[in-house]
């Protein structure tokens, strides 16, 4: 066994195992990095004039995207920001299609930069809520559930794919050979 196959072994169990242990929240973080590294690819596929990988990597990013993000969206319960939200996806991946027509990594940046925001934003809702919970599991007590805000509801409330069926799918697919 080569090095190379080690390390790409190695990566896709620790992915893996990533997936297993990750809650909802992780997961949509997962796909959101995924996508992210899949168009940093493709532009640096572009600048090296590699094309077929280019367009792997963009359509790697456009099913991260359409079959992760956009498809974890409760549309009903999630209301007008889920609406938003999926028009946005809808919005990024058209861009995608065309830098990839076009090799203009102009749009790879702008769409790299809308997932970046809308990932802090993610990440910034764990943030919000306080974690009442003890680092290790206690067995002789149960703990309160923390009190959640309204605004953290909804956002939770659009993930509706159960663990670790396509979330998990796409979170170790955008990993894993990126």
């Amino acid at each position: 066994m080569n090095t190379t196959t080690a390390i790409k072994a190695y990566n896709k169990v620790d992915i893996e195992s990533g997936v297993n242990a990750a809650d909802p929240h992780k997961l949509i973080l997962m796909l959101y990095q995924g996508a992210l590294l899949a168009i940093i690819s493709a532009k640096n596929q572009i600048l090296r004039e590699e094309t077929a990988a280019k367009g792997a990597s963009i359509s790697k990013a456009i099913t991260i995207i359409d079959e992760g993000l956009k498809a974890c969206l409760d549309k009903n319960a999630g209301g007008e920001l889920a609406q938003n939200l999926s028009s946005l996806y809808d919005y990024m991946n058209q861009r995608l299609l065309i830098a990839n027509l076009k090799n203009d990594t102009d749009i790879l940046d702008e769409v790299s930069q809308l997932l970046a925001e809308l990932k802090g934003a993610w990440e910034s809702i764990r943030s919000a809520v306080p974690s009442t919970l003890p680092a290790t599991p206690t067995i002789v007590r149960q703990q309160a559930i923390p009190t959640v805000k309204p605004q953290v509801l909804i956002a939770q409330s659009t993930i509706t794919t159960p663990l670790p069926s396509a979330i998990g799918r796409h979170a170790m697919s955008a990993y894993g050979s990126v």
